[in-house]
């Protein structure tokens, strides 16, 4: 029981992990049209998340191996469920993926254009559909006797698990703002601050009623704490927004980001996917997880290696911490080869 608890646990740290740090990559990708006026500074936008989006999207990997290892019947029931959704998510971050590489391979407008809307359409399908999905996991989904799910697609575009969405895109888009404001400057560093501002305000009412809505589904005392917490984080960031503090807003909206997601294991817990079909069906933390060998053996490799990577990630971002602009760049083309 106690392992099981505690990988139920670490699987929600890697999930706080990949929407802390995906969240803003994801806002960037949504904002580009709407705060790069130009070249030059859709160009700065992208270098902001240029040395580590590719390393955020590590955590989404750990996650799902953490998941098939510690709760195999966990993962067969939620991916065999929700098959075309993850399937679309994972298509939307190839695309993306592909776009921020690719895009400054020829200097043609049209051809840079293209893929800018591949990487808007990359980030806004992810951005939403993961907060449908969690949505669809607390309130639960139709699953038989044999954990295996009944519904269809329309099933899960109810209206909480949409609305979670809505969360979602919302708090990302306000957290890759609030990234902009503190990793640039001039125009963009203003027009951030700004939208942030904005954007946050209208994110305030979504969450709250999103958050609400869970807690009369499935809340409990704690998870009804860690909701209030993530309130008072945004309103923090928010304030800290409007008095030009760049650094502690981006702390508020991962702040709000970790404890919301906290929150919802929380509600989930015991459960690891409920079924509304009948209570017995739904799949726990007990009769979804691995034998207690696994997990053992697991536990181990996560004490020794977790940490490694937590550092060497924060190593990356301490690195790559100055601030960019539009008169940092002195060419619209990429770098020639070094000769051989």
């Amino acid at each position: 029981m106690a392992l099981t608890t505690v990988w139920f646990g670490l699987i929600a740290v890697l999930w706080v992990g990949y929407l802390v740090l995906e969240g803003f990559d994801f806002g960037v990708g949504i904002l580009l049209p709407v705060l790069g006026r130009n070249e030059p500074e859709r160009r700065v936008m992208l270098r902001t998340i240029g040395p580590v989006w590719d390393g955020n999207e590590v955590w989404l990997l750990v996650a799902g191996g953490a998941t098939f290892a510690a709760f195999p019947e966990w993962y067969a029931s939620l991916f065999s469920g929700f098959y075309l959704a993850l399937f679309l998510i994972l298509v939307a971050l190839i695309v993306r993926g592909v776009a921020i590489e690719y895009r400054n391979k020829r200097p043609e407008g049209w051809w840079r254009s293209r893929w800018d809307g591949a990487i808007f359409i990359g980030s806004l399908l992810p951005a939403i559909l993961w907060g449908v999905a969690f949505g669809n996991i607390v309130a639960g989904v139709p699953l038989d006797a044999n954990h295996e799910y009944t519904g269809t697609l329309l099933t899960l575009l109810n209206p909480y698990a949409l609305l979670g969405g809505l969360t979602t895109l919302g708090l990302f888009v306000t957290h890759a703002a609030m990234f902009l404001a503190l990793k640039t400057d001039g125009e963009i560093r203003a027009r951030a601050n700004r939208l942030a501002g904005q954007v946050g305000l209208v994110t305030a009412v979504v969450a709250v009623g999103f958050l609400a809505w869970t807690h009369v589904q499935r809340g409990d005392v704690a998870s009804l704490v860690l909701s209030a917490a993530a309130a008072l984080a945004f309103v923090g960031a928010l304030v800290a927004n409007r008095l030009r503090r760049e650094g502690w807003a981006f702390v508020g909206t991962m702040a709000t980001i970790a404890l919301a997601v906290v929150a919802l294991f929380t509600a989930l817990y015991p459960d690891v996917l409920p079924s509304t079909t009948n209570a017995a069906y739904s799949l726990t933390t007990t009769n979804a997880a691995s034998t207690s060998y696994t997990l053992s053996i697991m536990t181990v490799v996560a004490v020794i290696f977790t940490p490694i990577v937590v550092l060497y990630q924060a190593w990356t971002y301490w690195v790559f911490r100055r601030r960019l602009s539009v008169s940092q760049s002195t060419s619209d083309e990429e770098p020639a080869a070094p000769a051989p």
